[in-house]
């Protein structure tokens, strides 16, 4: 069995492997898309949810796009209702928030209490990937999703406040590839396991059997076996040729053959030395020397 564990310890370290590949994509933040919808034109842009926040269903949610007031949400907002968009801030409404100053809670929840249903807060600095915005989630009910910096100067610019100019969908094309590369890397880790067990285990019949059969026959043993005296003059069939398979010279008078169980007969110092040092078996028929 210590043969056998380098390699049960190879198949580990790439099961290891693949389940930690998996587990760094199923933590990666999840996205989403927002689509706005401004005469006559429409755009789409990609959001990481809040990991504190509540989740946006399949069904996705619209409504109005609101500008926070202040754009920093750290303090309490001002309502829509209150404000100058008078009776257009009925039905959901979004609002859109600058990063900065104070933590992503803090304004998911100054945007929660001004009657908000969903938070849209965008990056105060140019970068390349988003992530998911974190923070306590006790007392949160409302979405909260995190946009690039581009996105929202966007959003900014093109919002009217108008009922359903704004949703956010969860991403189907992301959430198909998550599954089929959970399926992908699931089938791959099993697929491994299983040919490492397998490996290993041919691997340890096969030492196994090496070790449980002899190489070599013992010279005493073979010195049972009978023989006899080569006459060419006599043999009148009674041999079953007249040349040693294995040194392949021919039979001369006089000469010491031994007969082996199978029946085949070979030079005395030639199947002497076979038997002894390199096989248990006739070099003809294959036979064990001890079979019948």
């Amino acid at each position: 069995m210590t043969a056998i564990a380098p390699i049960l310890h190879s198949g580990r370290l790439l099961s290891s492997s693949l389940l930690a590949a998996l587990l760094l994509f199923l933590l990666r933040p999840s996205s989403a898309l927002i689509h706005l919808y401004s005469k006559p034109f429409s755009y789409t842009f990609l959001d990481a949810p809040a990991r504190f926040a509540v989740p946006i269903s399949a069904s996705g949610i619209c409504g109005s796009l609101h500008i926070a007031n202040p754009i920093l949400a750290c303090s309490p907002l001002h309502s829509p209702s209150n404000g100058t968009d008078g009776d257009l801030a009925i039905g959901v409404r979004f609002v859109l928030i600058s990063r900065g100053t104070c933590s992503f809670e803090e304004k998911v929840r100054n945007a929660q209490d001004a009657g908000f249903q969903t938070a849209i807060i965008y990056d105060d600095q140019d970068k390349g990937n988003l992530y998911s915005m974190v923070g306590s989630s006790s007392g949160i009910n409302i979405h909260a999703v995190f946009v690039s910096k581009t996105s929202g100067h966007s959003l900014k610019k093109l919002t009217r406040g108008i009922d359903g100019e704004c949703c956010i969908n969860s991403s189907y094309e992301e959430t198909a590839g998550t599954v089929l590369v959970i399926s992908f890397v699931s089938l791959v880790v099993i697929i491994s396991v299983v040919a490492t067990f397998l490996f290993a285990r041919n691997c340890h019949l096969l030492r196994r059997g090496a070790r449980s059969r002899p190489t070599s026959v013992k010279r005493e043993a073979v010195e049972l076996l009978p023989c006899f005296v080569y006459e060419s003059s006599g043999s009148n069939g009674k041999h079953t040729g007249e040349t040693c398979a294995i040194c392949l010279e021919e039979y001369k008078d006089g000469e010491m053959l031994r007969v082996l169980p199978c029946k085949h007969e070979f030079h005395l110092e030639c199947v002497d030395s076979w038997l002894t040092k390199w096989g248990t078996f006739c070099p003809v028929c294959k036979n064990e020397v001890g079979s019948p």
